[in-house]
């Protein structure tokens, strides 16, 4: 069989579309987080506490379905810290989003240790059941997607959360309340990229392997800055992104450096990254904590 055939193929338009769920639904996360205003780089934490906190409570209630919603509040919660040190403590917010990182790597191992009682991979637990060819949490993808899509631009809240992350200051002198806006889009990312982890370890797998999003966060991050913040865009992006890590499990197989191979996902979201990064305007508020009494 050649590399053509076997690239394009049912299989891999499948695996495109498992390989752009976690994607995809981490950047609509990340889309209600920017919006308002705060940068969340944190969502590569957020995801790979989601996928232990899943497994974790698969393991010892025997459910996947409680283990998807265990990973979704907890996901949450996590994010609360962010939008904590953010919001109320005017914190830099990529140090922030980089401690978080760093705390949900170092804390999944030790709690592979803790409950475990072992390092690297967690025993097998029940993963969600299959929906013809998908498990759910690609057509939960799906759904969000449309609905984050209805909210953001059609609803009250979502013209909110757009005016805080452009103009906090004009916003909070009509009445909108920013920085609550904001804990709630934090939050909200927070739960998604929990979500997000909980497919990668009982949607794609059944364990939780330590480190397991594996850049899965940034790659989102990018999903959402390639698709301008729009969810939509963001689909279209994971999407693209999704391809090209189902095209690396594909490759596998052949005469093809396995290090190339590993190599492609992440050399094409620099060149994606590179090519529209300039053309892309984020929120004018970006990263700029708000002070209520200061209108600088």
């Amino acid at each position: 069989m050649d590399i053509l055939t076997q690239i394009f193929n049912l299989q891999t338009l499948y695996a495109t579309i498992r390989m752009a769920t976690p994607l995809v639904i981490a950047a609509i996360g990340g889309i209600f987080c920017e919006r308002s205003g705060i940068i969340n780089i944190a969502l590569e934490g957020m995801m790979l506490m989601g996928a232990f906190i899943a497994v974790l409570i698969s393991y010892f209630t025997g459910s996947p379905w409680l283990g998807l919603i265990g990973a979704t509040v907890f996901g949450g919660v996590f994010a609360v810290i962010h939008a904590f040190v953010s919001i109320k403590y005017h914190a830099d917010q990529v140090v922030s989003g980089v401690a978080l990182n760093m705390l949900a790597a170092g804390g999944t191992v030790f709690l592979l240790n803790v409950f475990f009682n072992t390092s690297g991979t967690s025993p097998a637990v029940n993963s969600l059941p299959y929906w013809g060819p998908f498990k759910p949490t690609v057509y939960f993808g799906l759904l969000f997607v449309l609905v984050a899509h209805y909210v953001i631009f059609h609803t009250t809240f979502g013209l909110r959360v757009r005016s805080i992350g452009e103009h906090p200051h004009a916003a909070d002198s009509v009445g909108i309340n920013v920085e609550l806006t904001r804990y709630i889009c934090v939050i909200i990312s927070g739960m998604l990229a929990g979500f997000a982890g909980a497919h990668l370890s009982l949607g794609v797998l059944n364990i939780f392997r330590e480190g397991m999003t594996a850049g899965r966060g940034f790659i989102a991050l990018a999903a959402m800055i390639f698709g301008k913040w729009t969810p939509f865009g963001a689909l279209g992006a994971g999407l693209l992104f999704g391809f090209f890590q189902a095209v690396q499990i594909r490759l596998q197989g052949f005469a093809i450096p396995s290090e190339f191979v590993q190599m492609i996902p992440y050399i094409f979201t620099v060149v994606a990254l590179a090519g529209v990064i300039g053309r892309a305007t984020p929120p004018a508020a970006i990263g700029k904590p708000f002070k209520k009494n200061n209108r600088s």
